[in-house]
């Protein structure tokens, strides 16, 4: 194990599979020259050459639609948005096409494509460029959601994601790239769909994702100098949902607590209560709580910004009402 940074498993899981797989390619802004606009992709326009790590022109729908013709005559592309926000222009690729795809041609065209960049707010960039989308595209049938919170699930994830059949959707962040963490030297690969406990607890159950889990984590740990008890769950794949995992969970601890930055209003943590209290409603001992963003657009001012975001104190409260613990 070597301790790396969030950008370099992103480039190291892309370079392992292109030195795999000839037909693998990856194209999307600023990703030959200049190494990335987040330099994910540093080094390899010099390893594997303009054909196949590809620059792109500010014209999100095109590239995508490229990608996805690339993919049903047979390669693999991955295409890296610079944001999710500014992919909202190839939602008609994405959905309409990519999803699709499979079914409409009777199952002659599988889709092997990944669609990967950041997501969700990432400090000052204000309300067009700091949504979150993972509940808007998993809920599209024919479509993957990996939401990766550490180094070492982003390598094993994003290689599995290439290697899939099926379009794969990435969301990573802007504030996680310079992130470290531990992660192998040698192959591995993380399936898709299936959640991870990141720390055993008996008392409450708390389930989040991406880089908010930093936040679920350390309220885990500011509970355990109180005497409580904090599972944690770490989604790392939004779809497929690992439902067993969280209620499994749910019925050691008989709490759960959902924790997100998306807006309240059909999102993920709306669909994990709805599943929980459908296969384990007898094992709850109090109401399922979700903390998310508040339901407005973000604010550029940080104050606002903060205001708008669930923090420690918040989680640390919420388990606190559900076990009825008064101080």
């Amino acid at each position: 194990m070597r301790e790396i940074q969030f950008r370099e498993a992103v480039a190291e899981a892309m370079s392992e599979e292109m030195r795999r797989d000839e037909r693998v390619f990856l194209m999307g802004e600023e990703v030959a020259e200049y190494n990335g606009a987040y330099k994910a992709s540093k080094g390899m326009l010099d390893e594997f050459g303009a054909r196949r790590v590809i620059d792109t022109p500010i014209a999100e729908l095109g590239f995508s639609g490229i990608a996805v013709g690339a993919a049903m005559n047979g390669l693999r592309p991955i295409v890296e948005f610079m944001t999710w926000n500014f992919a909202i222009l190839a939602a008609d690729q994405i959905i309409n096409c990519a999803a699709k795809m499979l079914q409409m041609s009777g199952g002659q065209f599988n889709i092997p494509i990944v669609f990967r960049g950041p997501n969700a707010q990432a400090g000052q960039l204000a309300a067009t460029h700091s949504q979150s989308f993972e509940s808007m595209y998993a809920h599209i049938p024919g479509l993957k959601v990996i939401t990766p919170s550490n180094p070492y699930d982003m390598k094993g994830l994003l290689k599995s994601a290439i290697r899939d059949n099926d379009p794969v959707l990435i969301m990573e962040s802007e504030k996680m790239y310079g992130d470290k963490g531990l992660v192998p030297e040698g192959e591995f690969l993380i399936p898709i769909g299936v959640a991870d406990v990141k720390r055993e607890g008996t008392d409450v159950t708390i389930v989040s994702f991406g880089k908010i889990m930093k936040t679920a984590l350390a309220a885990a740990e500011a509970l355990a100098q109180e005497g409580i008890s904090a599972e944690v769950i770490d989604l790392r794949t939004i779809r497929p949902l690992d439902i067993d995992t969280i209620v499994k969970s749910v019925k050691k601890t008989n709490r759960l607590i959902i924790l997100e930055e998306s807006f309240p209003v059909c999102s993920i943590s709306t669909e994990i209560a709805y599943r929980v209290q459908a296969n384990a409603f007898d094992y709850l001992d109090a109401p399922i709580r979700r903390l998310t963003q508040t339901d407005t657009p973000f604010a550029f001012a940080p104050t606002l910004i903060d205001a708008a975001l669930p923090n420690l104190g918040d989680v640390v409260r919420t388990a606190k009402e559900l076990l009825y613990v008064t101080k």
